[in-house]
């Protein structure tokens, strides 16, 4: 997930419409001219593909469907039911949707936002599951002096009445794993075992982990060792480069291909969705090789 400060501009730059790219020169940029053959035609199968429509704020959604569609990718993170029906016409799938949060600092983990969070909740579930869709993003918001132990009752306190409706209606409330150390200071879910503990209290399957790969190598490293720790409890991925979420080559620290392997090794059916922050001129050529690092 973006920073505030990002995420803001990612939104506004959105909501103004500045679409540069037009969908037909997004698609023909990943069809090679001469034999027809698209990138989709060539990838493994084994990582179910997806990318975070912030980090693509400068196309319009449509745009990025057809070059998302023309790379293999098959869904689109963090997008809510107005543009749904854009996916849809794509065949792609809204692998992480969003809309009933209040943002990033105001979560779970205090009580003062439980009646807020029930509402919007409530009333989103029914909405995704009506869609077709599976996952929804939760947070458990900033510790503000709380204790590991109050955090954890305070959660289980605000999402177990939403586990009915939630397993009533097949959907999966996924709480990100942020870190706490730049991008968003105080946030409570900076470890992965603590929300592996968080999994454990509720004790349902239709409470998960979203393991963004960038913000735990930043808190917390050995992030191969943790996905093979916690899997069980994980039901989405997200990646970026460190140190700076920009791309995921060899300008930075991670080597992908082996994390992608041990995501594969522990049976991992769910998605993996680019969030980097593209550094390059070409964002969706850096898309199409992050893609290409992570297809194992």
């Amino acid at each position: 997930m973006a920073t505030n400060g990002n995420r803001r501009s990612a939104i506004k730059n959105m909501l103004a419409g500045t679409a540069a790219i037009s969908a037909a020169g997004v698609l023909s940029s990943f069809t090679t001219e001469k034999s027809g053959v698209t990138m989709s035609d060539k990838l493994k199968g084994n990582i179910n593909h997806a990318v975070c429509r912030w980090c693509y704020s400068d196309i319009s959604v449509e745009a990025l469907c057809v070059a998302a569609k023309d790379i293999g990718i098959k869904g689109i993170d963090l997008v809510g039911p107005a543009d749904w029906p854009t996916l849809k016409k794509h065949g792609l799938y809204s692998s992480m949707c969003n809309g009933a949060e209040i943002n990033l600092t105001d979560g779970f983990g205090d009580k003062q936002f439980h009646a807020q969070l029930f509402k919007s909740y409530s009333d989103m579930i029914p909405l995704v599951a009506k869609a077709g869709y599976k996952n929804l993003i939760c947070f458990s918001g900033s510790r503000r002096g709380k204790t590991d132990e109050e955090g954890w009752n305070n959660c289980v306190e605000g999402l177990k009445p939403l586990m009915k409706i939630a397993e009533q209606h097949n959907v999966v409330l996924v709480m990100e794993l942020l870190n706490s150390k730049i991008d968003h200071k105080d946030y409570q879910a900076d470890r992965a075992w603590w929300g592996a503990e968080l999994c454990k209290r509720l004790g349902s399957e239709n409470f998960k982990l979203l393991y963004d790969i960038y913000h735990m190598q930043i808190d917390e490293g050995d992030v191969i060792r943790n996905i093979r720790a916690h899997h069980q409890y994980i039901a989405h991925y997200h990646t970026g480069g460190v140190p700076g979420r920009n791309e995921i080559d060899d300008t930075q620290e991670l080597y992908y291909p082996a994390i992608m392997r041990a995501i594969v090794e522990v049976g991992h059916k769910g998605y993996v969705a680019q969030e980097f922050i593209p550094k390059q001129k070409d964002h969706l050529a850096s898309l199409r090789k992050a893609v290409q690092i992570c297809d194992i």
